[in-house]
C-alpha cells in the first residue's frame, strides 16, 4: 500500500543521504499509525490511569509519550528514554508545541534506561526490545526502577516469514516472537501475566502481526 511505499522510500533516502538518521516514527506519520496502532488498548492493558509513572523505553521521536502524557494527566509524569539525543530535542520540541509539561526526557545508554529506583508504575518498550542487544542488563535496570507492585509491558512484531527462526535471524529482520521474549523476562526475574498474540497489524500490513505482552515482579 501507499503508506508502505513511502516509508521504504524514507528509509532508503536516509541511509543513501544521511547516514545514521532515519524517519521513521516521526511526527508526520503519527496520524496514519493511529489508525492501526491500539493505543488506548495497550494501556489498558499495561494497567496505566490517571496519575501514573510510565517510562517510554526506546520511545524514538515520542509518538507513544504524547499519548501517554494525555491520557494519565497533569497529575501523572512520563518518562521518555531513547539513546540517541536529536530524537529527545524533537519530542521536547513537539510537546513544547503541544503545551504538554508532563514530559521528561532521559538519554539512556544501550544497556541502561537510566530511570530512578522505584520510580515508575509502569515501563513500555514499543517495537524497540527487538534492537536491544543488552537486553538482560536492561530488563535488570527496568526491575530496579519499577515501583513494587509495578509492570513491563513488551510490544513487538513478528513476521510471519520469520516464525520459527532463531532469535538471530529474527532480531536481524527487526522482529522477535513473544516465546523469545517471555523466556527472558522469566530468566530475569519476571511473571508474565498477560500474553496477547493479536493486537491487529502493524503498518496494516498482515504479514506483521503485533504482540504484546505484561510482566510482574514476583
Amino acid at each position: 500500500m501507499m503508506y508502505s511505499r513511502v516509508r521504504t522510500l524514507c528509509f532508503l533516502f536516509a541511509l543513501l543521504i544521511i547516514p545514521g538518521l532515519y524517519c521513521q516514527y516521526s511526527e508526520s506519520e503519527w496520524k496514519a499509525r493511529d489508525k492501526w496502532m491500539k493505543v488506548t488498548d495497550i494501556f489498558e492493558i499495561a494497567g496505566i490511569q490517571a496519575g501514573s509513572e510510565v517510562a517510554d523505553v526506546g520511545c524514538h521521536q515520542g509518538y507513544m509519550s504524547i499519548r501517554l502524557a494525555k491520557y494519565i494527566g497533569d497529575t501523572g509524569k512520563v518518562y521518555s528514554v531513547d539513546v540517541r539525543e536529536d530524537r529527545l530535542n524533537k519530542l521536547n520540541d513537539i510537546a513544547t508545541k503541544r503545551g504538554i509539561g508532563n514530559i521528561q526526557t532521559i538519554l539512556g545508554d544501550y544497556d541502561d534506561p537510566k530511570l530512578k529506583e522505584h520510580s515508575i508504575d509502569v515501563a513500555l518498550i514499543i517495537d524497540a526490545y527487538h534492537e536491544m542487544k543488552d537486553y538482560k542488563q536492561i530488563l535488570l535496570n527496568i526491575k530496579k526502577a519499577l515501583k513494587p507492585d509495578g509492570r513491563l509491558l513488551v510490544l513487538e512484531k513478528l513476521k510471519h516469514k520469520m516464525i520459527g527462526k532463531s532469535r538471530q535471524e529474527q532480531t536481524l529482520a527487526h522482529t522477535i516472537s513473544p516465546e523469545f521474549v517471555k523466556s527472558e523476562l522469566t530468566e530475569a526475574g519476571f511473571t508474565v501475566t498477560i500474553l496477547e498474540k493479536d493486537l491487529g497489524y502493524w503498518e496494516e500490513d498482515p504479514d506483521k502481526k503485533i504482540w504484546v505482552l505484561v510482566a510482574v515482579l514476583p
